[in-house]
């Protein structure tokens, strides 16, 4: 299997056409590929990176395949506000869906190889973001740097056991040498295109053999592929944190998001847009959002069985145990009703 962005992408919205871009300053495109329930975390993504970064030009490019009239009245609004360029792409998702997926990685996450194709011999490089992570600093080194010969620059997930132990289940020790998590990944697009790697990607995937040794899906391709081929970064590029590390008792979260953070990417099911999700952590997504048109909009609440338990377990953490029962009560008739 294996499609084009031509094939794919059926709309693009730009959302600000008389936008007039300071050309003092130096331009860096961001892209986020999102189903609908990322839409709010990656509106609040922007305008992290946006308020953080006022010194800089930004064309965001956003990929989903959901895109309401609220949702194009909010994120015009981002753009008046701080001056940046947005552009919308929506997507037909129908091959995407027959990739293989999981509960907490969606077809959505294959939109990493429409974006690197769509921007062949468009762009040099573009910077992709899961919409879970927040902006808290300068990126200003991003901008500046040159990727020369590398597909990416990444930073690694975890460490050299973890590493280790991707190598064996991917069968390439050289993977023990770091392996990287995909949510954060500046693309050298010329690079992508000149090695074809989303075909590659997708022959992969295609592949029993393949499909039985990965457990993160593109992730896991990605770094089989790009083995010995990425410039690693610090970890104040992708400072990894759950929200849900808050629920053990024994363990003191707050060295978890390091002072020199840029980017903190909030992985696991628990988001900072979560209502249940209200921990000094997750300050960083509070102030983003007071600074943009959803300041004033409430935290989504919990939808899914696996949102229900875990909005139930926060709650009890909290000491408020009647929301705590509240939720528990939800999540129990869900998983009743399921069967």
């Amino acid at each position: 299997m294996y499609f084009t962005p031509q094939t794919v992408i059926i709309k693009k919205l730009v959302l600000n056409e008389n936008i007039s871009l300071d050309a003092s300053k130096k331009t860096l495109n961001i892209a986020y590929g999102i189903d609908k329930n990322f839409i709010f975390g990656c509106g609040i993504s922007i305008a992290s990176i946006l308020l953080n970064n006022k010194q800089t030009n930004f064309t965001f490019h956003v990929f989903t395949d959901f895109f309401d009239k609220k949702n194009r009245e909010e994120f015009t609004k981002l753009s008046h506000q701080y001056n940046a360029q947005i552009i919308i792409y929506i997507v037909n998702c129908d091959e995407l869906k027959s990739l293989p997926s999981t509960k907490n990685w969606s077809y959505a996450t294959y939109f990493r190889f429409i974006i690197a194709d769509y921007f062949y011999e468009l762009k040099d490089k573009i910077l992709y973001l899961d919409a879970d992570i927040i902006c808290n600093g300068n990126v200003d080194e991003l901008v500046e740097l040159e990727l020369d010969n590398y597909l990416a620059a990444v930073v690694t997930e975890g460490e050299s056991p973890w590493w280790t132990k991707r190598a064996q289940a991917l069968r390439d020790d050289r993977i023990s040498a770091g392996y990287f998590n995909a949510g954060f990944l500046l693309i050298n697009v010329a690079q992508w295109g000149k090695e074809d790697i989303s075909r590659q990607a997708m022959t992969m995937l295609d592949n029993d053999e393949v499909k039985n040794r990965i457990s993160f899906l593109d992730q896991d391709i990605l770094n089989m592929l790009f083995v010995d081929k990425v410039l690693f970064l610090s970890k104040k590029y992708n400072n990894q944190y759950s929200i849900n590390y808050e629920l053990n008792k024994n363990k003191d979260t707050t060295h978890f998001i390091t002072d020199n953070a840029i980017f903190i990417h909030y992985i696991g099911p628990t988001k900072p847009w979560h209502e249940w999700a209200d921990y000094p952590n997750s300050h960083c997504f509070q102030i983003a959002k007071s600074h943009s048109p959803w300041a004033n909009s409430p935290l989504e609440k919990a939808r899914s069985s696996t949102q229900l338990r875990y909005c139930a377990k926060h709650y009890a953490h909290k000491g408020n145990i009647f929301p705590s029962l509240i939720s528990y009560a939800k999540y129990f008739t869900k998983k009743l009703l399921a069967r």
